[in-house]
C-alpha cells in the first residue's frame, strides 16, 4: 500500500480524517493500487456464477467507485452498465480506465446510492465491497431504492466473505479496525463511515426481505471452503417479484 504506486500514510491519514465522500475524493487517483479495491479474482467468480442467471440488458454497478466492478458488469449486460458514486473523483477515474469497445454501452452517474436516480430501469445490479459505508439502520433504505431501480424480476447480486474466526489473525485486525474507526467518529468531524464488522450476512437476509427481495446464496468455488464445510464466499442474488424482463 505505501509503495511507490500506492497512497503514503500520510495520505491515507489525510483521507480518514475527511468525509466519506472527500477522502475518496482524494484517494480516487491512487485507488486502484490500495488493498481496498476488489481484487479482478472476486468479479470475475462473481461474473461467472452470474453468468448462466442471464442474459440481462442492462446492469446497474452501486457504489462503483473506480469502475472495475463496472467493468465486469458490463461483460454481462447486452445494452448498457452504469456505475453510480457519491465520489466525483472516482468517477473521474473510471471515465479514464473502464473501455468497452464493442460492448455495451457504459455511463457514469454521481449520485447517493441511498437516493439512487433511477426507477425499474435496470434487470441487474451489483455493489462491490461498499456496504461498510452503510449503518446497519441504513440498509432499508439503501435495498429500498435498489428495489426500486430493477424492473420486476430483476436481480440484485453482490458477494459477501466469511467473517474470519476469533483464533484467526485477521480477526483481530478487522475488530481493531472498527474500534479506531468508532474511537475517530466520536472525536472528530465530519464522521468517516467505514466498518467491516458492521454488514452481518443474516441481518442482511433479514432486510432483503423486508424490502420484497426473494433471495438466493450460491457459493463460490474459487475460493473454497472452511474445515466446518461452509463456503469461504458466497453469492447473494436478491430477486425482485414479478417475470424476469432480461434478454
Amino acid at each position: 500500500m505505501f509503495g511507490p504506486e500506492g497512497p503514503s500514510l500520510r495520505e491515507l491519514a489525510v483521507q480518514a480524517l475527511s468525509s466519506v465522500e472527500h477522502g475518496y475524493d482524494l484517494l480516487a487517483p491512487k485507488f486502484d493500487h490500495t488493498p481496498f479495491r476488489t481484487p479482478d479474482g472476486v468479479l470475475d467468480a462473481v461474473a461467472r456464477a452470474l453468468d448462466p442467471l442471464g442474459p440481462f440488458t442492462d446492469g446497474l454497478d452501486v457504489c462503483c467507485g473506480t469502475g472495475a466492478g463496472t467493468e465486469a458488469l458490463a461483460r454481462l449486460c447486452r445494452r448498457r452498465a452504469v456505475g453510480v458514486d457519491f465520489s466525483a473523483g472516482m468517477l473521474d477515474v473510471a471515465r479514464r480506465r473502464v473501455r468497452t469497445e464493442g460492448g455495451p454501452a457504459v455511463a457514469w452517474v454521481r449520485g447517493d446510492a441511498r437516493a439512487l436516480p433511477f426507477a425499474a430501469a435496470f434487470d441487474l445490479a451489483v455493489s462491490f465491497g461498499a456496504f461498510g459505508h452503510f449503518l446497519p439502520r441504513e440498509l432499508p433504505g439503501l435495498f429500498a431504492q435498489v428495489h426500486a431501480a430493477l424492473r420486476p424480476g430483476g436481480s440484485f447480486a453482490f458477494p459477501v466473505l466469511a467473517p474470519p474466526r476469533a483464533n484467526r489473525p485477521a480477526f483481530w485486525l478487522l475488530l481493531g479496525f472498527d474500534a479506531a474507526m468508532r474511537v475517530r467518529n466520536a472525536l472528530w468531524r465530519p464522521r468517516f463511515v467505514m466498518y467491516y464488522r458492521a454488514f452481518r450476512l443474516g441481518r442482511v437476509l433479514a432486510e432483503l426481505d423486508r424490502a420484497g427481495f426473494t433471495t438466493d446464496l450460491y457459493a463460490l468455488p474459487e475460493f473454497g471452503r472452511r474445515a466446518d464445510g461452509s463456503p469461504r464466499a458466497r453469492l447473494v442474488v436478491a430477486r425482485t417479484s414479478g417475470p424476469s424482463q432480461a434478454g
